[in-house]
């Protein structure tokens, strides 16, 4: 016999409806204003409500909808959703037409961080300040933005006085890491940014930082896990799904690449690094490369480069070479015999050792040169049209390529390995590269253009 309990009764009348996800978010647009308790209140209400996106662009749309211009109150509420949905330019428009407070100031400094404006950021982040701010920790966010732009001594300086207040504190911690990092003590800023993510599990900065950090120094499958977790949060961080779908490439897990791209754009159309790294993922997933053409070229660069002090010459022919700047096998084929011949000193004998030099190679001089050998050499020299020519060059690893340390550093943290990869990039992508700059540029185009090819056009 079922034994029933009193608990298990309740007059109807006393049953108190609980309000629902959705008609919490309904509550929060049709308020007056948003602040950023608000901002954090809701952001509870979308992660309670499931389907977190689909949630927000609906959200975004409504409140487009009912005032396409916004100004006041109305204009800070929009901004701050427009900034959840990651269009920050978008959102930094229409908060400009806002109430001058310290939320408006507050949201604009974070949006002009995430498009890379960091004196802006600090600018924005002074005036939240002068108009009641009051939370410490922008003083930790100023000292970040101050560090990122580019003065870590005077960012070291600010964060000083607040150790013993936020000392542990996640925010302290992130930021303690980065100018660690900054500063090239790798170890350091690895433990500082673990501690951060022990004090707060999902702090967006904490979380983002550390995945990052471990994605950049190799440990592939921990950036991963942590860049998932990023997406927990909101707004959700485009660059954890930009750097997830390099490694899901990198995978050749083309499919949660594109996956990862979309969810970007779904959100933002108009994201141009999205656009272009979607348009490469989608191509990867029909490319072919010949790895055994692929190997034979990386082989035919590596003797090129040989330079000729490897080879036992006389002190003649090796005095010659060198005032006439020629220091490779790439050198001498492009060199012909005539020339040679017309410099002081550099008789039969010198020419001779040359040649036979070169035929230990298979080579000979001014091989590039001559139209009867430029079949040979083609694939070497000049670009061929060929789709296993093609391949095979765009598989070419950079480290078979003379480039400046600098420029070569720029290119492995960009994680570009080959050339394939360099010539999907655009001039604007590279410059933006820390410590990327004219001179490294100029080297990459001289690079590219022994084979024929050149970086990809901005859209």
């Amino acid at each position: 016999m079922t034994q029933y309990f009193q608990s298990d009764y309740i007059q109807a009348g006393e049953i108190e409806m609980e309000e629902t996800p959705q008609d919490a978010i309904k509550d929060f647009v049709a308020r007056d204003t948003w602040t950023y308790d608000d901002y954090l209140k809701l952001n509870d209400t979308l992660s309670e409500a499931g389907d977190t996106a689909d949630k927000l662009r609906e959200m975004v749309g409504m409140l487009e909808g009912q005032d396409p211009e916004p100004k006041g109150t109305a204009a800070v509420k929009t901004g701050i959703a427009l900034y959840m949905v990651c269009r920050f330019q978008k959102a930094l428009e229409v908060l400009s037409a806002g109430t001058d407070n310290r939320d408006r100031r507050y949201f604009m400094a974070q949006c002009q961080k995430h498009l890379g404006h960091h004196q802006r950021a600090i600018e924005e982040l002074e005036l939240a300040k002068a108009r009641g701010w009051e939370d410490p920790k922008i003083d930790l966010e100023i000292a970040e933005a101050t560090a990122l732009s580019g003065d870590t001594a005077k960012a070291a300086k600010a964060i000083k006085p607040l150790a013993n207040k936020l000392g542990r504190t996640a925010e302290y911690l992130c930021v303690r890491g980065m100018l660690a990092e900054l500063d090239g003590d790798i170890e350091a800023a690895g433990e500082a940014y673990e501690q951060a993510l022990a004090a707060d599990e999902t702090n967006p900065a904490a979380l983002f930082r550390l995945a990052y950090f471990n994605d950049l120094y190799g440990q592939e499958d921990r950036a991963m896990e942590l860049y998932q977790r990023c997406l927990t949060l909101q707004p959700v961080n485009v660059g954890a799904l930009m750097n997830m779908a390099v490694l899901y490439e990198d995978a050749e897990d083309y499919d949660q690449a594109c996956m990862c791209l979309r969810r970007i754009l779904a959100v933002n159309p108009t994201h141009w690094r999205a656009r272009l790294f979607l348009r490469d993922a989608e191509a990867s997933k029909t490319m072919y490369f010949d790895e055994d053409r692929a190997k034979m070229m990386a082989q035919r660069n590596a003797i090129l480069e040989t330079p000729v002090t490897d080879f036992e010459l006389s002190v003649r022919a090796r005095n010659c070479l060198k005032k006439m700047d020629i220091n490779t096998l790439g050198d001498l084929v492009n060199t012909p015999e005539t020339r040679l011949l017309e410099y002081k000193n550099f008789g039969e004998t010198s020419l001779k050792e040359i040649r036979d030099m070169l035929a230990l190679k298979g080579l000979r001089l001014g091989q590039a040169l001559e139209d009867s050998a430029a079949a040979d050499l083609s694939d070497m020299f000049t670009p061929d049209t060929s789709p296993q020519a093609k391949d095979g060059v765009m598989a070419t690893p950079l480290s078979q390529i003379e480039l400046s340390v600098r420029a070569r550093k720029a290119l492995e943290l960009l994680k570009i390995d080959t050339l394939g990869d360099l010539v999907s990039r655009t001039e604007a992508e590279l410059l933006a590269c820390r410590n990327f700059g004219q001179t490294s540029l100029n080297t990459i185009r001289q690079a590219l253009g022994q084979y024929g090819l050149r970086l990809a056009e901005s859209d």
